[in-house]
């Protein structure tokens, strides 16, 4: 039997939930622009760096968000490092000083640069050594919103981040009075090696939402026994948690926005009747952010840093390394509540809106924990071997929903079923014990807004609303297609793609200039936003057709997604999963365009 972690008491439950008002290294973070100003609304020294010639320091610095003191590895000392403005057109140069005991790096997220400046140890250079300063020097050629952090083991987790604002060359296309950096974060008390260590043990350690007798009298009651039996009779031979939103959870996390717990409560000023741009990173290591302002609609006006046709919407899912930008008009002198609860509901960030300081406004209750369905589990139809051994096939189970893909030709299809589903490719090394499960059928909607979101009474955005501005780097049609399935065994904590975990796998190779499409099957339940370096991934719709420009993609459980990518900056590249455990754990590869 598994030895699950007493739960928290509800004193302690509370400080990891909301922290401590007055914690970490800086307690509040935004900006305030008239043309040409940036200035901080909240107490304490500017963070905001500007120009083309930064020195940046990587040390170990005192914080406390729980009661608890601890040593956060930062920035120039700050939660979350200092913003950087560039402006487009320019040429940055970054000097960034070593003052840890072990190599450090600094990976420039989602900028298109020469690969020896992407800062990625072991692919990109050798990162940066104990009392070293390595210096980054590269043309900016993009605008937006983005943002940097450590590519060294766990740093990342431990705090060593910060947000990166490029403002065009030109006038902005979608101009406000106001313009706000929203960093959302997970900071945990707790030593991310321990961390890792549990899950590599047990994987569900932090999950305290298992299925439980109540549970499933009630679904005797909802659904009848039979159906009740079949799905746990599904679950146990899948190994399947139907809880199993995230790996690490509000047990060990207390969430930041902009390096304030939610009883720190950060504050952006507006006067009513502005249009104010909140600028949405999630620098997370391991969480998905649910996020809305009730009482406020939100127009979603650029995508990890591209612009896109505006989407009007209440809600948004980002998940880690995304970012959105979205305009807000306040119309009335009352506070707004910045709400961004994790996706699977054990925590939230929080931050506040309002015309002056110490203004705050109801806090709304998380939504409840929703059950991974037989959709999340099993695509468009049933899933077909397992990798574990027993050669059988799950059962559907009624009133499934099989996806609407009935008759639809698709890139890179291969067979399709009798009902127009796509029959996937597996390789030959998924079938190992590195792998527990095979979707054979998965579903291609982009019009899905993900587990806990479906249905509840909001507009909540979907990649089926992103349209990028100006449409596709390149018209050319993919002349070349790679399939890669992203695989694991949650039981053992190993995470691949193929079913080979990084330390065993060749590099992909892509021809320089050559226009291909990246295929990704998820063979998990579990939702992998998928980062390739230096090059744009440009998501097709089902249909085939360029639907939006990203650095980094989610791709759902049970899903099948397509990208273009061209293939223009020769060199060699990280590819992986942004969950960081997961990317240790072995969902990495190397891609070399040559």
């Amino acid at each position: 039997m598994k030895m699950l972690p007493p739960p928290p008491a509800d004193l302690s439950r509370r400080r990891f939930v909301q922290g401590v008002a007055i914690g970490g290294a800086v307690v509040g973070f935004g900006l305030l622009r008239p043309p040409n100003v940036w200035a901080l609304t909240s107490p304490g020294r500017p963070t905001v760096l500007s120009g083309t010639d930064f020195s940046l320091d990587i040390a170990e610095t005192p914080v406390n968000y729980t009661g608890a003191p601890r040593m956060a590895t930062t920035v120039n000392g700050g939660i979350p490092g200092p913003i950087l403005r560039w402006k487009e057109g320019t040429t940055v140069t970054l000097r960034v000083t070593n003052r840890l005991r072990v190599p450090t790096s600094i990976h420039w997220h989602g900028i298109i640069l020469p690969f020896q400046m992407d800062g990625v140890p072991g692919i990109s250079f050798d990162g940066i050594a104990p009392g070293e300063t390595f210096v980054y020097r590269f043309e900016v050629r993009q605008t937006g919103t983005y943002w940097y952090h450590s590519h060294s083991r766990f740093q990342e987790q431990n705090a060593l981040y910060g947000p990166l604002v490029i403002e065009p060359a030109g006038p902005e296309r979608y101009p406000t009075d106001r313009d706000y950096v929203v960093m959302l974060n997970d900071w945990t008390d707790e030593d991310p090696e321990h961390i890792y260590a549990k899950l590599k043990k047990q994987s569900d350690y932090f999950n305290f939402a298992q299925p439980t007798v109540p549970d499933f009298f009630r679904d005797v009651r909802e659904k009848g026994l039979s159906q009740a039996l079949a799905m746990r009779k599904m679950w146990n031979e899948m190994r399947m948690n139907p809880t199993d939103l995230g790996d690490v959870s509000g047990y060990t996390y207390t969430y930041l926005m902009n390096g304030a717990a939610p009883a720190g409560n950060w504050t952006g000023i507006f006067k009513p009747g502005e249009k104010v741009r909140l600028r949405f990173i999630n620098g997370s290591a391991s969480t998905i952010f649910d996020v809305r302002i009730p009482g406020l609609k939100m127009t979603v006006i650029s995508a990890d840093g591209q612009d896109i046709a505006p989407v009007s919407v209440d809600e948004f899912r980002i998940s880690v390394a995304e970012t959105y930008d979205v305009i807000v008009e306040p119309q009335d002198t009352r506070a707004y509540t910045l709400f961004a609860q994790s996706i699977d509901r054990t925590g939230y960030a929080r931050g506040t809106l309002a015309p002056r300081e110490g203004m705050q406004a109801d806090v709304p209750a998380m939504d409840p924990r929703v059950w991974l369905s037989m959709e999340d589990m099993m695509g468009a139809m049933p899933m077909g071997p397992m990798g574990h051994g027993g050669g059988h096939t799950a059962d559907a189970m009624p009133g499934m929903d099989v996806g609407g893909m009935h008759g639809m030709a698709m890139p890179g299809m291969g067979n399709l079923t009798p009902g127009g589903q796509p029959m996937v490719r597996h390789a030959r090394t998924e079938y190992g014990p590195g792998v527990d499960m095979h979707v054979d059928m998965p579903r291609t909607n982009l019009d899905d807004p993900g587990i806990g979101l479906r249905d509840n009474g909001r507009r909540v955005l979907t990649y089926a609303d992103l349209h990028t501005i100006g449409g596709p780097i390149d018209a050319r049609e993919p002349s070349r297609e790679i399939e890669l399935h992203l695989t694991g065994n949650m039981e053992r904590f190993i995470w691949s793609f193929d079913g080979v975990k990084f330390s065993d796998a060749k590099p992909v190779h892509f021809n320089s200039g050559e226009r291909l499409r990246i295929v990704l099957v998820n063979d998990t339940m579990m939702n992998h936003p998928i980062h390739l370096h230096g090059m744009w991934s440009e998501l097709e719709n089902p249909e085939g057709q360029f639907q939006v420009r990203k650095h980094t993609i989610n791709v759902q459980p049970a899903q099948r997604i397509t990208y273009a990518v061209s293939a223009d900056n020769p060199g060699r590249w990280a590819y992986h999963c942004h969950l960081l455990y997961h990317m240790e754990a072995g969902m990495f590869r190397e891609v070399v365009v040559s």
